[in-house]
């Protein structure tokens, strides 16, 4: 147990170095010209090296701990889902060229600590969908995000039991078993399986079967997809969105959304679990994609708020849910979208 604890500091204390460095002279708000060249100023290849080998010191830990019980087994699985998607939300940025100096480096933490043990698309691949594909069509029918919402159900006029099921697509059998093809298929070298042989290696000697089971396949193939999940239903106005044209800034505040904009409680519990590193304000990151997650509260402030800011995720009529139940259950709502393509 000592062992546990201390690599689960140890994770935190290198986590730190990260936050510390770009934290220095921030400024509460500001436009986006001047965080850009704060960032270029604090640019460097080592802290975000250390971000990510905190991420994995904690996993370690938590995989130590899995072995201790039933109850250390579910902590654990809730822990280790959670670290999975800060990994991908680090790697996201890295995708962007802003976790690290230079492409390089970005492209090989993404790799190293993400891509490759979490067994997500080559970096480049997400590059081209995301960065190419996703940002300049958000919420279009062109969208690729947007076909994985169709794919799980969420289509216009969808009834309120499939609704319901597709909230929680990641953890229904066929959300498993796209989970599942999605790996295999991003596991088509050598060196990715081998990547993800050695992880479930080190998570069994490490926690045994409770390491290799709650530490790894219970995270990895149920409560990380489900984190996600959730994720992408927060970051879109998806099937109501305000068609707009002009400026990036003005085009994301028609179809972004920004959750918990006066619960501060709510939106820190957010921000560390499920909504990580800057997700929770991705309004801000669509409008300027290159800012990194440190410098996004402070862009927020400058940015007048985007035309959905719910204070609810599930309960309540200006719910997120409730909105795109809304949104795919009356007539005429989503039509505008299929019409205009927006410029970015």
């Amino acid at each position: 147990m000592l062992l546990c604890i201390a690599m689960l500091v140890t994770g935190i204390a290198l986590r730190q170095a990260d936050r510390a460095h770009f934290a220095r002279t921030r400024p509460r708000t500001a436009d986006s010209t001047s965080l850009r060249e704060l960032q270029r100023a604090r640019a460097n290849d080592l802290t975000p090296a250390l971000l990510l080998i905190g991420q994995w010191v904690q996993i370690t830990g938590w995989w130590l701990l899995a072995a201790q019980g039933p109850l250390a087994a579910v902590v654990t699985a809730t822990a280790v889902g959670i670290h999975f998607r800060h990994l991908q939300e680090i790697s996201h940025f890295a995708v962007h060229g802003v976790l690290a100096r230079t492409r390089r480096a970005n492209l090989l933490l993404a790799e190293i600590f993400a891509h490759h043990p979490l067994g997500l698309p080559p970096v480049t691949v997400r590059h081209r969908t995301h960065v190419r594909d996703h940002h300049p069509h958000a919420t279009l029918d062109n969208d690729p995000n947007l076909a994985e919402l169709h794919t799980a159900g969420l289509r216009p006029g969808v009834p309120r039991t499939h609704f319901l099921r597709a909230l929680v697509f990641p953890l229904t059998p066929g959300g498993v078993r796209t989970t599942t093809a999605d790996l295999l298929r991003n596991t088509n070298s050598w060196h990715r399986r081998a990547a993800l042989f050695l992880l479930a290696v080190l998570a069994y000697t490490l926690g045994g079967w409770s390491g290799l089971v709650a530490g790894l396949l219970v995270p990895r193939l149920l409560l990380y997809p489900q984190l996600s999940w959730l994720s992408l239903l927060n970051e879109h106005t998806w099937f109501d969105p305000d068609p707009r044209t002009g400026t990036p800034t003005w085009i994301e505040a028609g179809r972004c959304l920004r959750l918990y904009p006066t619960n501060r409680t709510l939106a820190h519990l957010a921000a560390t679990t499920w909504l990580p590193y800057g997700d929770l304000h991705h309004y801000a990151h669509s409008a300027h994609p290159a800012i990194r997650w440190n410098y996004l509260p402070s862009l927020e402030r400058h940015l007048t708020n985007p035309h959905f800011t719910p204070n609810a995720l599930l309960i309540g009529s200006g719910s997120v849910i409730r909105r795109h139940q809304s949104a795919l259950t009356t007539p005429g709502t989503t039509t505008a979208r299929k019409t205009q393509r927006l410029p970015l």
